[in-house]
């Protein structure tokens, strides 16, 4: 397909909350493979953003969340040529143990301080957090 025929995908990331620690796996076999990521996906037809958050992290991770809520919104080209509308949200971290469910997509899943999170991290996380911290929740063309 040509380039000028692409067009953005929206991905959807999940910052799980939990005693104020946040939940990151390392990336395989996709943009941004070796860095660590929060859960998260592609957003189906017709999915609501809290149902492919839901989706995405019991897929993942094999855990429950809840208080899902929107974060930040971004036009993120980092990983040229492919482009993505990310939709950041936060959620609480409801039940069960993080597990590798899908482990040709993610190494283990640790619970990481906010303040000392590990390198290096993918883009989107980098976002996650710096909207997190400032309040802002709007991020173009990064």
């Amino acid at each position: 397909m040509k380039l000028e025929l692409e067009k953005p995908k929206v991905g959807v990331g999940v910052m799980i909350l939990k005693d104020g620690k946040v939940l990151l796996g390392k990336r395989k076999g996709s943009h941004g493979e070796g860095e660590f990521a929060f859960p998260g996906g592609h957003l189906e037809y017709m999915e609501s953003f809290a149902d492919c958050a839901k989706r995405e992290v019991l897929e993942e991770c094999g855990i429950e969340i809840d208080n899902i809520r929107f974060q930040f919104l971004a036009n993120v080209v980092k990983y040229a040529p492919k482009h993505y509308i990310h939709v950041g949200l936060l959620a609480d971290w409801k039940k069960g143990e993080p597990k590798v469910m899908e482990p040709n997509r993610s190494g283990s899943w640790l619970w990481y301080d906010i303040n000392n999170l590990p390198e290096p991290i993918f883009k989107m996380c980098e976002l996650s957090i710096k909207s997190y911290k400032s309040g802002n929740n709007y991020f173009d063309i990064l």
